[in-house]
């Protein structure tokens, strides 16, 4: 890396920018009521190689723009616009390690939380070791959230927003508060749905289970990877509506996404899990899942893009 982390580049509506001259209007919808979509990326290191690969980018790209078509928010980049911002913002900032890099839209301007644009764009890198520090445990200790997640009838969990993220916040601050490392909530009929900002997944019998899209989930991306690295390790997998007392009895358990990646859970409300072995399943997915993020599985090529 070239730049410190706090003299790092980003890139703003065109501009390659210092970090502390990239402005964004206070008055703008996006400050004042987090009208933006969003996503993180992740990027892997591969050190044999030299070489820095970029996780699944158009599914990243195609989910962005489904998310600025849901919250109706103008779109005027198209995935070609958001690559050359990505890859242009990571080279310039001469990056040779993990990273997770945050690409918004977000509606600038002097508009109302009812607007639709102006919409702008800003592509952010940061190495993943200086991540939020739930992103970089080896391990959780979880509770049920009493905070129930977002549904379709108030605040679609299929739409990867900056608002959304608030229902994520309310349930991560009351674990912490209570001496939990994060929680899982369940959704407006009692049944799991997820983490904040990541999904759940249970292993019983030998059988990788998760909730269904339905259950209040988001269309994750590492979500649908595990489920086809599952599958081609020669594993059962289900998707099904769990109920919160079968978390208690499950043999593993873990929590995934971008920055997340596959983190065990340890214990759930204090009832401890086998969670800790080399040899868990959860460990062996998370193996695989960071040999395909470095590009050292030919057969998921199609999964990266190299950063060029």
């Amino acid at each position: 890396m070239k730049y410190d982390v706090s003299e790092r580049l980003i890139w703003l509506n065109g501009e390659l920018k210092h970090v502390n001259d990239a402005m964004i209007n206070v008055l703008s919808p996006t400050s004042q009521f987090g009208l933006n979509v969003f996503e993180g990326i992740p990027c892997y290191y591969n050190g044999d190689t030299g070489k820095l690969y970029a996780y699944r980018l158009d599914d990243h790209y195609n989910r962005l723009i489904k998310s600025a078509k849901l919250l109706q928010i103008e779109c005027p980049y198209s995935k070609d616009d958001m690559k050359k911002a990505f890859m242009d913002v990571i080279k310039a900032n001469e990056y040779d390690e993990n990273l997770s890099v945050r690409q918004t839209l977000f509606v600038e301007g002097f508009g109302s939380w009812g607007s639709e644009g102006p919409t702008g764009m800003f592509v952010a890198p940061i190495p993943r070791g200086k991540t939020s520090a739930e992103y970089n445990k080896k391990g959780l200790n979880v509770c049920i959230s009493s905070y129930r997640r977002i549904s379709e009838d108030n605040l679609s969990p299929r739409i990867k927003c900056g608002a959304n993220y608030m229902n994520s916040r309310v349930g991560q601050r009351e674990a912490l508060r209570n001496g939990y490392d994060t929680c899982i909530f369940l959704n407006e009929f009692g049944k799991v749905s997820e983490g904040p900002g990541s999904c759940f997944f249970m292993i019983k019998d030998e059988t990788v289970i998760t909730p269904l899209l339905t259950d209040s989930v988001l269309e994750s991306i590492t979500r649908d990877s595990i489920l086809k690295i599952a599958k081609n390790l020669g594993y059962k997998t289900v998707e099904r509506t769990i109920d919160r007392t079968e978390l208690y009895t499950a043999d593993e358990a873990f929590l995934c996404g971008s920055a997340m990646e596959l983190t065990p859970i340890l214990s759930i409300d204090k009832n401890t899990l086998n969670n800790t072995s080399l040899k868990s399943i959860s460990a062996l997915l998370h193996s695989e899942y960071l040999d395909i993020a470095r590009g050292k599985k030919e057969e998921y090529s199609d999964w990266i893009t190299e950063i060029k």
